[in-house]
């Protein structure tokens, strides 16, 4: 029997990078998906049929996880159309990097919003089904700069700091309902974004690594369904890192 055999769960931000790899590997273990995308309706469309193609229900949603009114409305839409929701991962964000003398209040905000407001929305939303049947699992994508901190990164890790605090509390506020919120900090992960970077730079960041490579998003998808199963029934409010001893 698979691990996540007839559970729905719920990926934000899902149309590439790590949250491509996350929705993939839960419906490998047998999970329906319902995912958010925000702009790329084509890319939306391409994953939900893939995912489909392994055997399991998924459905797409352009929706803004920033938005109070706007995750509400998918969450009510999800449970609607599948059910419930036994999983939620939060992984929808984005990055505005900049020095902090040049940081606008624009930037400021975009991160917060779209980082940590979202972590809120979707959360608060999800509490109900979860509430009901008296069991969830919360997964929210942090980073290790939200543990470290980084030069020119200050918004990013407030918000990926503030995850982490998010997550702790929600874990004890929940726990006696017998739903589990966990953060994921990941490292320095090889996606399409990092494939923008000057090579040199990549190869210098591998080399501080001790495990001396990037990771992928399967590095980080594998904790996810390790969070999202039963395997991990006596773990919460905790924050895990994925970066290949770059922390160490």
């Amino acid at each position: 029997m698979k691990l996540l055999e007839g559970k729905v769960a719920l990926v934000t931000g899902a149309s590439r990078g790590i949250g491509r790899g996350i929705a993939f590997k839960l419906a490998e273990q047998g999970a329906n998906i319902a995912f958010t995308y925000l702009s790329s309706v084509e890319k939306g469309t391409a994953l939900e049929n893939e995912l489909k193609a392994l055997g399991i229900k998924a459905k797409g949603y352009q929706s803004d996880a920033a938005n109070f009114k706007a995750a509400d409305e998918l969450v009510t839409a999800v449970v609607t159309e599948f059910g419930t929701i036994d999983i939620l991962v939060n992984n929808a964000g984005i990055t505005r990097d900049t020095l902090l003398m040049r940081m606008s209040e624009d930037q400021w905000d975009q991160v917060i919003n779209a980082n940590l407001k979202s972590v809120f929305n979707m959360t608060k939303a999800v509490q109900r089904p979860m509430l009901k049947q008296r069991k969830g699992s919360i997964i929210n994508m942090s980073s290790v700069v939200g543990v470290k901190g980084n030069a020119g990164q200050s918004n990013y890790a407030a918000s990926k700091a503030g995850i982490i605090g998010f997550s702790k509390s929600v874990a004890l506020e929940l726990g006696s309902r017998n739903i589990r919120c966990n953060a994921i900090a990941p490292g320095f992960i090889e996606t399409e974004m990092t494939g923008a970077l000057d090579p040199k730079v990549v190869e210098q960041w591998r080399e501080a690594i001790p495990l001396k490579r990037g990771g992928t998003a399967e590095d980080v998808a594998n904790l996810a369904l390790f969070l999202a199963s039963d395997l991990s029934a006596y773990i919460t409010g905790q924050t895990i890192n994925v970066c290949g001893g770059m922390l160490t």
